[in-house]
């Protein structure tokens, strides 16, 4: 029997990433899924596919180009997952086309950018501590709301310029279009308030130009004499935005999460037997931010671990999955080991769609996660491991809260 005559439903509220990127893998490293309004892809899975696919030159980000569905008007206008084929970034281009555009972006997202934020980030790591020690320390207090959430927004904020006013509206757009469970009338609308938030933006940053990515972005000249169009800017807004707060936020997280969970691993990194640097990386690649990032298209048929992806077929790149590939980490991939030797991961991608925000989101978790252990040293889970919600989503790989107590050992005497 083919394994993949019978797609697999991805489960839109997320109620299990990993039993279900298990389940995946069980069918293949490559295995056919349904995604919301029957919509047919494949999601890759196993970590050597993923690596192959990321790079391989016959598959397309391009849905104008190379997804037929689309193309024809097969996809409705109300699609759940619109806002991820339908903005005008990079992720959504392909060639010569995504090399423009990439290469624009990367002028303004540099190292040296990237290195004068740390005293911006150290800053606002103090700062949200000490909003963090002005709770009583034997109440909960959600740390993804009150901490991870706030540390990547507020700092990708400030890279673009974003005003205090727009900052909420900025940041739910990326929020909304992670969630799988919305209705298409919810997804429309984000669609409709972000082009609006990001037009104003751009707006006021035509008017009065400030040191801000939003700023060079609109500035900035390719190789050609070619500038961003203001479709491009809005959808290079919501890419980097989107990305530059969910992904972190969902890093940082998990690593509290991990770490509280296993104290034996936080023992180690306070002995110094293993490092804050081991702690991430192993973060991201046994709890990869993303689960399941749309979409790329076949640009022709490709034979691909024992299957054939047809032409124009949409593919999901399964990065939760990948990173607990047994085949590359063992029996043990499932463990949280901050001492595990291969701590090879994908969670950033490869090749040429690599993370441009990468060094900016270690950067961060480097500089937030020791402050915080530091500040303090009895954090506790203020629920059990298992009454954790998880995040509504396929896409994300985090939890919908993470209530803690700030001093684990006075909530255990009240």
């Amino acid at each position: 029997m083919d394994h993949n005559s019978c797609p697999i439903p991805l489960d839109p509220t997320g109620r299990d990433i990993h039993a279900e990127a298990a389940r995946l893998r069980a069918n293949g490293p490559a295995t056919r899924v349904e995604l919301p309004h029957g919509v047919v892809a494949w999601s890759i899975t196993g970590y050597e596919l993923v690596r192959q696919i990321l790079m391989d030159p016959r598959v397309s980000k391009d849905p104008r180009k190379h997804w037929p569905a689309y193309i024809n008007g097969e996809i409705s206008q109300d699609w759940p997952l619109n806002s991820w084929v339908e903005m005008d970034n990079m992720t959504t281009r392909h060639g010569g086309e995504h090399t423009r555009l990439r290469k624009l972006i990367a002028k303004a997202f540099t190292t040296r950018r990237t290195e004068a934020m740390r005293p911006r980030v150290e800053a606002v790591v103090a700062d949200l501590l000490d909003e963090l020690a002005a709770i009583p320390p034997g109440e909960p207090v959600d740390f993804k709301g009150r901490f991870a959430f706030q540390l990547p927004g507020r700092i990708i904020c400030d890279l673009f310029g974003v005003p205090e006013e727009s900052r909420v509206e900025a940041l739910r757009g990326g929020e909304v279009a992670v969630d799988t469970t919305v209705t298409p009338e919810e997804a429309e609308a984000n669609v409709r308030n972000w082009i609006a938030t990001m037009t104003e933006l751009i707006e006021i940053k035509r008017r009065t130009p400030g040191d801000d990515l939003t700023t060079d972005l609109i500035a900035a000249v390719g190789d050609d004499g070619s500038r961003l169009t203001d479709s491009e800017l809005i959808g290079t807004l919501f890419l980097l935005l989107s990305a530059g707060s969910e992904t972190v936020m969902n890093l940082l997280t998990s690593a509290v999460r991990e770490l509280l969970r296993h104290p034996d691993q936080l023992e180690l990194v306070r002995t110094g037997g293993a490092s804050w640097s081991d702690v991430i990386e192993e973060t991201l690649r046994m709890q990869s931010p993303i689960a399941q990032l749309p979409l790329r298209f076949a640009k022709e048929d490709i034979e691909l671990g024992g299957v054939t992806i047809g032409k124009g077929e949409p593919i999901l790149i399964g990065f939760a999955a990948a990173g607990r590939d047994p085949e590359l980490h063992g029996p043990d991939a499932d463990r949280f080991d901050i001492t595990r030797p291969n701590k090879e991961h994908l969670s950033f991608g490869h090749g040429m769609h690599y993370c441009i925000g990468a060094p900016l989101a270690r950067l961060e978790a480097g500089i937030a996660l020791p402050a915080l252990f530091d500040r303090f040293p009895h954090l506790g889970l203020a629920v059990a491991p298992e009454e954790l919600q998880p995040q509504v989503t396929f896409i994300m790989n985090g939890n919908r809260t993470l209530p803690i107590y700030l001093n684990a050992t006075v909530a255990a005497a009240a």
